[in-house]
């Protein structure tokens, strides 16, 4: 570059133009290249010139053609929308049963009274006290079986064994001797009755909270 060439930038007026009188109300917002983005679809929402980002079903008979709106406009749709209007009650339970099974025909999963299936099963919850068909899958009865005079065999939990253990008694014990236990317990616990010795306080309590929970599940 000789030193006779001098860079002279040429400053342009870059000034906008203010809108004249009346201009900026007949200007639509469409009408501005920049306000959607190239591939952007406009709500079709009546007079919403917003971006369309979700779709919402024209109707049920149409569920593959949609209208194009902005998020506002589909929710306030979405909300006005009843897929079961015009249905009667009896329609519209078919309509969800049918959703339910693909509209498919659907049968009960258990075998017939008169299948071989069922007549194997009676035959074996017959002869076995260990048979056990909670479903009445083959038609066996909802429960084991068990001899008519064998009596239930009550079930204890975590809570009533711990409580059991407390009170120093067996798993299942009656409730005159939980009674008894527990009057011996308190006794033998209190600081009145140890010369004011505090030592076995914690047992006091324990043994007291145990005979609330043997009380409350109907076992004292």
């Amino acid at each position: 570059m000789t030193e006779g060439f001098k860079f002279k930038p040429k400053f342009m007026d870059m000034r906008i133009r203010p809108p004249k009188e009346g201009e900026e109300k007949t200007r639509r917002p469409e009408d501005d290249v920049l306000h959607l983005k190239p591939g952007e679809k406009p709500c079709e929402w009546p007079e919403c010139h917003k971006a369309a980002t979700a779709k919402a079903p024209k109707s049920r008979e149409m569920m593959n053609e949609h209208y194009n709106f902005c998020v506002g406009h589909a929710a306030e749709y979405n909300k006005n929308w009843n897929f079961f209007a015009g249905m009667s009650e009896g329609e519209a339970r078919r309509h969800r049963e049918a959703i339910a099974t693909g509209d498919r025909p659907t049968w009960a999963f258990r075998a017939s009274r008169l299948s071989r299936e069922a007549a194997n099963a009676a035959v074996k919850g017959t002869n076995s006290k260990t048979f056990f068909d909670p479903h009445s899958v083959f038609g066996a009865g909802a429960a084991p079986m068990r001899d008519k005079g064998e009596p239930a065999v009550r079930q204890y939990g975590k809570i009533e064994r711990a409580a059991f253990a407390d009170l120093d008694l067996e798993v299942g014990a009656t409730a005159e001797q939980i009674r008894v236990r527990y009057t011996e317990m308190l006794k033998r616990c209190h600081p009145d009755n140890n010369g004011g010795d505090r030592s076995a306080e914690d047992k006091l309590q324990r043994v007291i909270k145990a005979y609330k929970v043997l009380k409350k599940m109907s076992l004292a």
